[in-house]
């Protein structure tokens, strides 16, 4: 299949990048490299490159008419929640502008099939756990608010258009490829476990826990954690699966279980076998007690299967990445 990635240098998108072109896929990436890597696609000499705003509608139009692309992956995003409230216009006009156009591209090049990468950010605070694809959506931050609309632009397309998409709604990605030298590398960092590991590489002095008044065993917030790798077999599995489905369709995408905020530390601890310091702080706004998924869905409807179902496994690649690449992408690839 020809399949066109956009955001392919970023984090999960290099990971997807690695799985397609294992399973013998031709891949061409789009990225404008605000947060992606050009070094993250290097490990990949078959793929095509190409620097491009999502915004050029024209250029994609070409694009994908001289690559002769069957299918997009759509990773392209601005994806940090503070931020995102600080300026919500920005995040409208980056994730829905930049998606409107993607779509239009693919109408005018005549390519009916989108990967999307959405996020668990669409359901706000649940009241039921697990989350069920069916519970109440209720965004509360504009990133959040984006990825919805750009799915409720999917259910649109596909009635008016034939566009047919699956939207890929992510707990917590974690960890790093077992074998090819990609990983996690964002700036600034704001997810856990890689601001854990930078305590135990003593490029921080602490990890700040926010809240341990919460209503779980220890007090900690509670986070459903997905290999970045198990993620980008489910991207895979649901291009497969687009070849004879019809519709609109959004599944979620974690491991079915949660790990506290300090079951995360002390594991690192095991992984690393280093000291982490922790400095305890005030709850952030919003912030809800547990995130936990429910991957039935993906499971029976794309018989997806995850090879990380153990938090220290996943830390373990996390760990390797951290350590052989301190400074990310800045090291050598070599």
């Amino acid at each position: 299949m020809r399949i066109l990635v956009t955001g392919g240098a970023g984090y999960i998108g290099s990971h997807t990048v690695a799985e397609l072109v294992a399973h013998g896929h031709e891949v061409t990436v789009v990225d404008n490299l605000r947060q992606g890597h050009r070094e993250a696609l290097r490990p990949f000499p078959s793929v095509a490159f190409h620097e491009l705003s999502l915004q050029d509608e024209s250029q994609m139009v070409e694009l994908m008419r001289s690559r002769g692309i069957e299918a997009v992956v759509h990773f392209a995003a601005s994806s940090l929640v503070g931020e995102s409230v600080q300026k919500p216009l920005a995040y409208y006009r980056n994730n829905l502008c930049g998606t409107e156009h993607l779509l239009s591209a693919m109408v005018a090049a005549k390519v009916d099939r989108i990967v999307f990468s959405s996020t668990a950010a669409v359901y706000g605070e649940p009241s039921d756990i697990p989350i069920l694809e069916s519970s109440q959506k209720q965004p509360t931050n504009p990133y959040g608010e984006t990825k919805l609309g750009i799915e409720r632009m999917l259910h649109w397309s596909s009635a008016a258009y034939g566009v047919r998409s699956a939207s890929l709604r992510y707990f917590n990605a974690a960890g790093a490829h077992p074998s090819v030298p990609i990983g996690e590398d964002h700036n600034p960092e704001t997810h856990l476990i890689p601001l854990v590991l930078q305590a135990a590489l003593g490029q921080r002095e602490a990890i700040s826990v926010f809240g341990t008044d919460y209503g779980t065993a220890d007090g900690t917030c509670i986070r459903d954690y997905i290999h970045v790798c198990d993620l980008a077999t489910a991207h895979r599995l649901a291009l497969e699966w687009l070849e004879t489905a019809s519709g609109a369709h959004a599944f979620n995408l974690g491991n079915g279980s949660g790990f506290s905020v300090k079951q995360v530390i002390d594991a690192s601890r095991k992984v690393t076998g280093r000291s982490i310091a922790v400095r305890e702080v005030e709850r952030r706004a919003g912030d809800p007690a547990v995130l936990v998924a429910s991957p039935a869905m993906a499971e029976q409807t794309l018989g997806w299967r995850r090879d990380y179902t153990n938090l220290e496994a996943i830390l373990e690649t996390a760990w390797r990445w951290h350590e052989s690449h301190p400074h990310g992408y800045s090291e050598s690839l070599s």
